[in-house]
């Protein structure tokens, strides 16, 4: 299998892991059992992934971990909104 076509489908695997966790606390407006420390360490390694894909120049390690920082970017400001309602 080309290396780049692996790339490829690992990062689009673990970018779309946690939309099936957004859409639930979207659709709930429940955001009473995530973790903020799991987020917020999820959130820095994949933002270190984006940059160590800049300085090696690949395009797949970029586009996967950056759209996967925003999922979870998202799923962060979900998770304030929703505590904050709830509290």
């Amino acid at each position: 299998m080309d290396e780049n076509l692996l790339g490829i489908i690992a990062g689009a695997l673990t970018s779309v892991a946690m939309l099936p966790q957004l859409l639930k606390v979207i659709k709930n407006k429940n955001a009473e059992d995530l973790s903020w420390g799991m987020l917020m360490v999820l959130i820095s390694g994949l933002s270190l992934w984006v940059w160590y894909g800049f300085l090696k120049d690949e395009l797949p390690i970029i586009l996967s971990n950056a759209f996967a920082v925003l999922v979870n970017i998202t799923l962060l400001i979900c998770c304030i909104i929703y505590k904050k309602k709830s509290s």
